[in-house]
C-alpha cells in the first residue's frame, strides 16, 4: 500500500519530488480533481502510469507546470493563448498548444502537440519547481471510471500502484478542467468542464470552434 501523507506536512513536496525524481508515481491533490504524477521526462514512469490508468498508450497526456514562463519553453505560445493564460492560469484551463522542436516525453504519445495547465495549488506548483520538470497531470483513476475528489478515494483505486498518495482533503473543484486547442490557429473546445464556455468567449472576444 503507498505511503499516506498529510499535505499540510512540511516535508511532504520535498518527498513526493523525490520519488518523482526516482521514477515512482504520486498521487496529489490539485484544484480540480486528485491527480496521478510522473516525471515528465521518464519515459519508463510514464509509461507504467499509462498501464496503471489502463489507457491506450496513443492517447497524449496533459502535463502541469510551475508558471506561465514554462510554457515558452516546452510549446509555441501564440498571442491568444496569452490572453488565456494571463486570465486563468493558474487554474483550471488546460490549453493545448504545438509543442517546441526540442520537447519530448512519452506522455505526449509521438504527437505533435502538448496539453499544458498551471494548477491553482501551491503544493503542486512547489512540487514542479523542486522536481524542475513538468509533471503529468492525468486524473487519478482508471480510464473509464469517476475521477477521484478524495485521497481515499484515489488510494482505494490506485494505493497498491502508487508510492505516494498526498492526502489534501477533499478537492476544491471537484470537476476536471476545462481544454482548449489553440495548435491550429482558431481556438477550439475540446472538452468543457470546470472554467466555462462563455467565459472563455469572453476573454477571446470569438466563438470557440466545435471539436
Amino acid at each position: 500500500m503507498a505511503d499516506i501523507v498529510p499535505a499540510r506536512d512540511p516535508e511532504c513536496a520535498a518527498y513526493a519530488a523525490q520519488l518523482l525524481r526516482a521514477g515512482e508515481l504520486v498521487v496529489l491533490p490539485t484544484d480540480t480533481v486528485y491527480g496521478l504524477a510522473a516525471a515528465a521526462s521518464n519515459d519508463a514512469a510514464v509509461r507504467r502510469l499509462y498501464a496503471v490508468k489502463g489507457r491506450q498508450p496513443d492517447k497524449p497526456l496533459p502535463l502541469l507546470i510551475a508558471n506561465t514562463l514554462e510554457a515558452q519553453e516546452i510549446a509555441e505560445v501564440p498571442p491568444l493563448a496569452q490572453q488565456l493564460m494571463s486570465r486563468f492560469w493558474p487554474g483550471a484551463l488546460t490549453i493545448v498548444f504545438r509543442k517546441q522542436p526540442g520537447f519530448r516525453s512519452a506522455a505526449l504519445a509521438k504527437q505533435e502537440t502538448v496539453a499544458l495547465r498551471v494548477p491553482d495549488h501551491d503544493l503542486v506548483r512547489d512540487i514542479i519547481r523542486l522536481l524542475g520538470e513538468p509533471i503529468t497531470g492525468t486524473s487519478a483513476n482508471r480510464s473509464g471510471s469517476r475521477a477521484p475528489v478524495s485521497a481515499a478515494e484515489a488510494a482505494l483505486g490506485l494505493g497498491d500502484l502508487v508510492a505516494l498518495v498526498i492526502d489534501g482533503g477533499r478537492a476544491p473543484g471537484g470537476v476536471e478542467s476545462t481544454v482548449v486547442d489553440v495548435s491550429e490557429g482558431a481556438p477550439r473546445l475540446v472538452r468543457e468542464g470546470a472554467v466555462a464556455r462563455d467565459e472563455i468567449e469572453r476573454v477571446l472576444g470569438r466563438r470557440l470552434a466545435e471539436s
